[in-house]
């Protein structure tokens, strides 16, 4: 996303009377202080505050971070301010127009623009576009705040409401460098489509197996950092045309996306069914849509057993282990000596993200 860029600090002009006379320029140009900065209160993406005399705008949700300490990097410094303090309650985005033109499909839009949606919400561009839908195409797009105190739609709440063992500041320890497709409001929206993921047994349980899901997806993405295969050259071979309905979307569009890398067509279509989800004509929504490509993963770790006796859920849950949650991904290509360079990587992962999650990783670790 653009970020609005810090003037240059006065102190750096030492020419005598000139320093006091652009002191007094900028001091009356300043923009309007936001509210003050509240330790008790919720803060959502977007959301505007002031602190010793700078405002902040928060990029997730957040409370009791103060915007000067600012340990997880929430907090963008919006440079200084003056002048009376924006009306308005805790936690509302203060600034910027509540008025934008409509949105158009088709039409080219830049990072930075704002556009209103027929569902009379705004949304702001992440990344340049070809028109693509502000509601489907979540990597593209953010909804915009602007003078409501409710959160955005795709912004997450705090995980304590969402009943998700991960905070979303644990998410973003785990994966410092991630793609900024990869949401953690995504994240959570998925949850709805398998309520027992990271939801079974005791909170070790629920812990374990929702850091036994990430440390493996992080291996399949590079740290959430790769959206589709790497690997172009394979994308022609996912295509199983013994298969009834074929391809429809075409020979080379089943490669892997999302954060399990889902591919070939069939795997495409049994996700979509199970999701309600037309993947098999439509399989880039998974690189386009945050919440389908954790919808996508989530799905196969709760359902598919792939070379392994069980699935990733039921690894988890009944005491298996993490090794056989690495043995459902990636059978012999990995385990009993397959690749034990690979094991190894996916282990020390699952043992990073347990550390997260205050959570003892259990045994049976490998494969």
């Amino acid at each position: 996303m653009s970020r609005l860029r810090v003037a240059v600090a006065l102190s750096t002009i030492t020419v005598t009377g000139v320093a006091a006379a652009v002191l007094s320029m900028t001091s009356a140009s300043a923009a309007a202080c936001a509210k003050a900065w509240d330790s008790s209160s919720v803060y959502w993406g977007g959301s505007s505050v002031s602190y010793d005399g700078h405002n902040y705008r928060a990029k997730w949700w957040t409370q009791n971070e103060n915007p000067v300490d600012n340990p997880t990097g929430v907090w963008e410094n919006q440079g200084t301010c003056g002048g009376s303090s924006s009306s308005g309650s805790s936690g509302t985005s203060t600034g910027g127009s509540c008025s934008a033109a409509a949105w158009v499909a088709g039409k080219e839009y830049k990072t930075g623009d704002v556009v209103s949606y027929t569902n009379g919400k705004l949304y702001k561009a992440s990344h340049d576009n070809p028109g693509y839908d502000p509601t489907i195409s979540t990597w593209y797009w953010d909804p915009y705040a602007c003078g409501s105190t409710s959160a955005p739609s795709d912004t997450a709440p705090p995980a304590s409401s969402t009943g998700f063992v991960v905070s979303q500041a644990q998410f973003e320890q785990m994966f410092p460098n991630r793609n900024s497709f990869y949401t953690y409001s995504g994240l959570v929206k998925a949850l709805s489509a398998y309520p027992a993921f990271a939801n079974t047994g005791s909170d070790t349980v629920k812990k374990q197996e929702a850091a036994a899901f990430l440390a493996n997806i992080d291996h399949e993405t590079g740290g959430l950092v790769h959206i589709v295969e790497q690997n172009t050259a394979n994308y022609p071979h996912y295509c199983d045309s013994g298969q009834s309905y074929g391809c429809p979307a075409g020979q080379a569009a089943y490669y892997g996306r999302g954060p399990i890398q889902l591919s070939w067509n069939y795997n495409y279509k049994a996700a979509g069914d199970a999701l309600g989800i037309d993947l098999l004509n439509n399989p880039s929504l998974v690189q386009t849509d945050a919440s389908v490509a954790w919808k996508t993963g989530i799905w196969y770790w709760m359902t598919r057993t792939g070379p392994g006796t069980m699935t990733g859920h039921q690894a988890m849950v009944n005491g298996s282990g993490f090794g056989e949650t690495i043995r459902s991904i990636n059978g012999s290509l990995e385990c009993n000596g397959g690749n034990p360079a690979q094991v190894q990587s996916r282990v020390q992962a699952y043992e990073r993200f347990a550390k997260v999650l205050g959570v003892s990783p259990g045994s049976n670790l490998s494969c």
